[in-house]
């Protein structure tokens, strides 16, 4: 590896992230990984997917990363007769000005909290794909941009449940990672369970304007990421294509994904330029949902947790770059 520069973030940007991590820490105990990876997801400007079983603070998460933000927040909860227009907007015609306008959906917002996302049709899921992907969304041939900071945070049962949708690839795809909650240990469920009925409650007021967000983001973009990094990522990707087990390998934007969050990581973490630990701690959040595993393969076990094992292995036979 080249030499790089090792001066850290100014304290005052460090300081406005660790006033938000504190902020979420407090809203969802016992899971500083969860959140940490939340604001990865945030600062790389992108989505973020959380998958768990009912009752572990998924909803939580992601109120408290949407209200932590001074911006505007809009919770969707999904259902199987959603469509599309519910989620986008709708073309009505006004009688008394004699032309159509545009009723923009809940969309336009800069967080969108997309409950229990697969639990709706995927002709409805698909309705997320332009504003995730391009920020922006096309009704009856015209394009409205979205406002900055743009995010959708998606919570979702595992597809193993009763009355779900699983979300194709392609919608899987957009998110620049999935994160999985987990059961509290015991020592955080007893103060959930003396705090009151709730898991957790959202922070009361945000902590964090819109345009610091914009500014931290810029800032992540700018972070320094040495090439033999770079390539330590692609051989990572160039096995997922290539391994027995997997149908479907993660995809140019999954690669696009990954370099995104290390940066963001790196940034979280104080400095300026990216590790090769901040690639092995992101890839298996980051890839996991993009790959496919082989019909052939036997399913004895949730495919998530398959997975993770075989993204695990991958890692394992991969030199890390000094």
């Amino acid at each position: 590896m080249t030499p790089r520069d090792t001066s850290e973030a100014p304290p005052v940007v460090l300081d406005r992230l660790r006033k938000l991590e504190s902020a979420l820490s407090a809203a969802i105990r016992g899971k500083s990984e969860g959140v940490r990876l939340s604001l990865v997801a945030l600062l790389a400007r992108g989505h973020l997917l959380i998958e768990d079983v009912p009752g572990v603070g998924k909803t939580t998460l992601a109120q408290a990363l949407a209200r932590g933000v001074e911006c505007r927040f809009h919770r969707l909860q999904f259902t199987s007769d959603m469509l599309p227009s519910d989620v986008l907007g709708v073309t009505i015609y006004n009688a008394h000005s004699q032309q159509f306008e545009f009723k923009p959906g809940p969309i336009f917002t800069n967080f969108l909290l997309a409950d229990e996302i697969n639990r709706t049709t995927p002709k409805t899921q698909s309705a997320l794909l332009e504003a995730m992907n391009e920020n922006q969304v096309t009704i009856d041939g015209i394009s409205h941009p979205l406002p900055a900071p743009f995010m959708v945070i998606a919570t979702q049962n595992p597809v193993e449940h009763h009355g779900t949708y699983p979300l194709p690839e392609s919608q899987l795809d957009r998110f620049l990672m999935r994160l999985r909650i987990g059961y509290p240990d015991a020592a955080s469920e007893r103060q959930i369970i003396r705090n009151g009925t709730s898991p957790a409650r959202p922070p009361a007021e945000a902590v964090l304007p819109a345009e610091e967000v914009l500014a931290l983001q810029s800032r992540a973009e700018a972070v320094n990421v040495d090439d033999a990094v770079v390539d330590y990522m692609l051989s990572i990707v160039e096995r997922t294509r290539e391994h027995e087990s997997l149908s479907l390998g993660v995809s140019p934007r999954g690669s696009q994904a990954l370099y995104r969050a290390t940066q963001a990581l790196a940034l979280l973490e104080g400095r300026d330029f990216a590790i090769p630990d901040d690639v092995k701690r992101l890839a298996g959040p980051v890839f996991a949902h993009r790959v496919v595993i082989n019909n052939r393969i036997g399913l004895a076990q949730r495919t998530s947790d398959l997975t993770d094992r075989i993204l695990h292995e991958i890692l394992a036979s991969i030199e890390v770059p000094l």
